[in-house]
């Protein structure tokens, strides 16, 4: 099977910056059309805002993913663009501190809203659109959604409680989409990062920079990734190549799964 995304269309989230733009840029590179989606719009802007506003492959949208009328119109947006979407890349995260004994800390809810609840919902309009799409063209649909999680869901950092719980129960949508939609014939799967030098990582590294040497040391690889280590094992799950994987969580941790992860930095 082929690793070939070219001609089709895909949304990323969270493309403004990190690992979300570095695979909107990789798609881009490899001949698919993209909708860079992201609340940040200057630095959309900044990054993309002159290529999205010529007659090619790029677009971008501005919006709060949070909202139901911002996810709808960035679907709007990107048939309107490109006419069909064919995969989708829930790309934007958010990591928050809490105290877990605090009730006036409560950091639960905001993660869910802000990691989980954009993504399904995102994920069931362009699973509806990919279908209306198909039943209109007549053509077979061979949609690809994929989930960024993170180790957060299987490993226990009490302070990001929150964002552990947002993040597991961001796998088992991706689990259970999966067998929804699978007679329809799209895919979903996630891909769970361990440490990536993202723009987060680098802002936290900058005031915790002791923080560096025990990720290191919990990372039998030891080192960081960087975000265009990650790009090639979505383009994977987006292409023709993962045609018989669904509803899996591939991890791409240099092997820092493998060890206790209760003594390492939260990142």
């Amino acid at each position: 099977m082929s690793l070939s995304i070219a001609g089709k269309t895909a949304i990323v989230t969270g493309a403004a910056n990190g690992i979300g733009l570095a695979i909107g840029r990789h798609f881009l590179d490899k001949g698919a059309n993209v909708m860079f989606a992201d609340i940040d719009e200057a630095r959309l802007e900044a990054e993309i805002g002159a290529a999205a506003r010529s007659d090619g492959p790029v677009r971008m949208f501005a919006g709060d993913l949070r909202r139901k009328l911002d996810i709808t119109n960035l679907l709007s947006a990107t048939m309107d663009a490109f006419e069909r979407v064919d995969i989708l890349v829930n790309a934007s995260r958010q990591m928050q501190a809490s105290d877990p004994l605090c009730i006036d800390d409560d950091a639960v809810e905001p993660m869910l809203q802000q990691n989980l609840m954009p993504s399904l919902r995102l994920t069931q309009l362009t699973a509806k659109r990919m279908i209306a799409h198909a039943e209109r063209s007549g053509e077979p649909l061979q949609g690809a959604i994929i989930n960024l999680s993170s180790l957060a869901a299987r490993l226990t950092r009490p302070e990001l409680m929150g964002y552990s719980i947002a993040c597991a129960a961001l796998e088992q949508m991706t689990r259970s989409m999966a067998v929804v939609l699978a007679p329809r014939g799209i895919r979903v799967n996630a891909v769970a990062f361990g440490s990536v030098m993202s723009a987060s990582l680098q802002g936290h590294l900058k005031e915790h920079p002791e923080d560096r040497d025990a990720i290191l040391k919990g990372t039998p690889l030891g080192r960081i990734a960087a975000c265009s280590e990650l790009v090639e094992t979505v383009q994977f799950l987006a292409s023709d190549a993962s045609s018989f994987m669904t509803g899996q969580v591939v991890t791409v941790d240099g092997g820092r799964g493998l060890l206790d992860g209760v003594s390492v930095s939260a990142y």
